[in-house]
């Protein structure tokens, strides 16, 4: 009995397994970072106190991924830190990604006035502050003056840093953003080590 191509080539049997292993890592890392999540770095003080330059971020695709599997739009919660593609990106002038803090949902109405959110919606026609739907501090008030109300598909999002021109969002020249660029919530912060926290 004759002894199998690759019994005879030991060698191309070994090699042919490497490529096999290496293709499916590949598609495997494909497919987590296009369906369960995806890790970013932040850079910039738009997010300080919460985030800042350095910081390693676990972003959670599956809501997104859930959300476009049942032909849904994916709609993050108040107060939900998110990542996002920026709707005004240059090469070379503006960044890829942006994370910020969900301020106003599609058809809420927001306003700015003396440095304090009040966000106007079915539930609360009185409006309420949605810094108080988390545990983080903004930085500081926020500076500006706003009433808006948000386009249906589009959501309403600030950075924590909100002195002067330290966040770039919807107050200051980014405007809303549609949902169908959100990437995800955060979910964790894996770096520094010392700070690691979930969100």
């Amino acid at each position: 009995m004759e002894a199998s191509y690759f019994t005879r080539h030991p060698f191309l049997k070994d090699v042919l397994n490497i490529i096999i292993f290496i293709v499916c890592v590949v598609i495997g890392t494909t497919l987590i970072n296009t369906f369960v999540f995806r890790s970013y770095n932040v850079i910039g003080p738009s997010m300080q106190p919460t985030m800042t330059t350095g910081d390693r971020l676990i972003v959670n695709r599956l809501p997104v991924t859930w959300a476009q599997l049942t032909n849904q739009p994916y709609i993050p919660e108040h107060g939900q830190v998110i990542v996002f593609d920026n709707p005004k990106f240059q090469q070379g002038v503006a960044d890829e990604y942006i994370v910020k803090r969900v301020i106003g949902l599609p058809g809420e109405r927001v306003v700015l006035e003396n440095g304090t959110f009040t966000v106007y919606n079915g539930k609360n026609p009185n409006g309420f502050n949605p810094d108080t739907t988390h545990s983080d501090e903004p930085a500081s008030p926020a500076v500006g003056a706003v009433d808006v109300v948000v386009p249906e598909g589009e959501l309403f999002v600030v950075g924590d840093n909100r002195v002067g021109n330290n966040s770039y969002d919807s107050r200051s020249g980014l405007g809303t953003v549609a949902l169908y660029d959100v990437i995800g919530p955060v979910s964790a912060r894996l770096f520094p080590f010392t700070e690691v926290r979930g969100f």
